[in-house]
């Protein structure tokens, strides 16, 4: 059954791939929850760059998203995009016999890419507050919005900030949290890295231990290289593109003393945190330009030569220091 969805779901990409949000990062080739950060973080940065401005985040969670996928509603919703009526029935029906008759089955290969698609809607200029109140319309959306895990964080520059108003969503106010964890990256209000750093140099260390128990079995150093790629580089890594631009020169220290350490423990040299750095950077970047479809492509602006990319243009340190800018700066080296 599962070949058989990854057919079906190969020919409803060929077919729906172009209607989706550019912004949908979820379940889509060449994209990543770094892709997803770097270009919240963009948006962020750019309006920050113009003074007096500020920005209020909600960091949205939906309970239980995909048990509310109703199949009436979606095969009407694929048959608006196109979907041949063959397969919208099809779908249906699969779904329509599943355990639950409402919502995707467990594990079930179609379900992102079913829930996209039943969200999928035409981009609009609405404001924020009438986009809020199109969440918590269930029956517009059949989507639960959780309330308690719902919170909003400001990001607010100005010399003499003024007190914004509360958000209120389902008659609760939201909780305003000055740190919040989005897709694994710890974010902050004032967009610094330090509660990120210290969580990645406390999980790093703590696999420490377990290189040197390795080492005292006499292990050869190819295979404690291996573990130490797998299981300590890959955390010291997590998010990197993201992060480490930004980063203070204290933090970064404090990370690449890691990599000294396992160095000491194999008796081998280790790349550093900044040519991994550079290497991902400029990995992600090239991909990025190769795929028209991606949003953050038209950020990539060849100049007339031909040769190297347009500068981004950053009037403060922190939109300078973030990912595009930086990408760009090691795509012309």
């Amino acid at each position: 059954m599962k070949s058989f969805e990854k057919l079906v779901l190969a020919y409803l990409r060929n077919i729906t791939g172009p209607l989706l949000d550019p912004l949908q990062f979820a379940y889509r080739a060449n994209r990543s929850v770094d892709d997803a950060v770097n270009m919240g973080l963009h948006f962020i940065l750019q309006h920050l760059d113009k003074t007096g401005n500020y920005v209020r985040i909600l960091f949205v969670d939906l309970s239980s998203a995909f048990n509310t996928i109703i199949p009436t509603l979606l095969q009407s919703k694929l048959a608006q995009l196109s979907v041949p009526n063959s397969i919208c029935q099809w779908i249906s029906s699969f779904l329509t016999d599943s355990e639950t008759g409402t919502g995707a089955p467990q594990g079930c290969i179609l379900s992102p890419l079913l829930f996209s698609l039943l969200r999928t809607t035409p981009h609009s200029s609405t404001s924020s507050m009438t986009e809020i109140s199109l969440l918590t319309d269930r029956s517009h959306n059949n989507l639960e919005l959780n309330t308690l895990k719902t919170v909003e964080m400001t990001v607010d520059f100005r010399r003499n900030p003024h007190a914004l108003p509360p958000l209120t969503i389902m008659d609760s106010t939201v909780t305003s949290v000055e740190t919040f964890r989005f897709l694994g990256t710890t974010i902050t209000q004032s967009l610094k890295w330090d509660n990120h750093i210290d969580l990645i140099v406390k999980k790093a260390q703590q696999r420490l231990y377990f290189l040197c128990q390795l080492r005292k079995f006499n292990l050869p150093k190819g295979l404690l290289k291996q573990f130490y790629s797998a299981i300590i580089e890959s955390i010291l890594c997590t998010s990197i593109s993201v992060w480490f631009s930004s980063a203070t020169k204290t933090d970064l220290r404090r990370l690449q003393r890691i990599v000294w350490t396992a160095e000491r423990i194999i008796g081998t040299t280790l790349p550093t945190l900044q040519d991994l750095y550079s290497s991902r950077v400029s990995k992600r970047a090239s991909k990025i330009i190769l795929d028209p479809s991606h949003p953050a492509h038209v950020l990539f602006e060849l100049l007339p030569s031909g040769r190297r990319y347009r500068a981004r243009t950053t009037k403060t340190a922190r939109h300078r220091k973030s990912f595009f800018p930086q990408a760009i700066y090691h795509m012309n080296r």
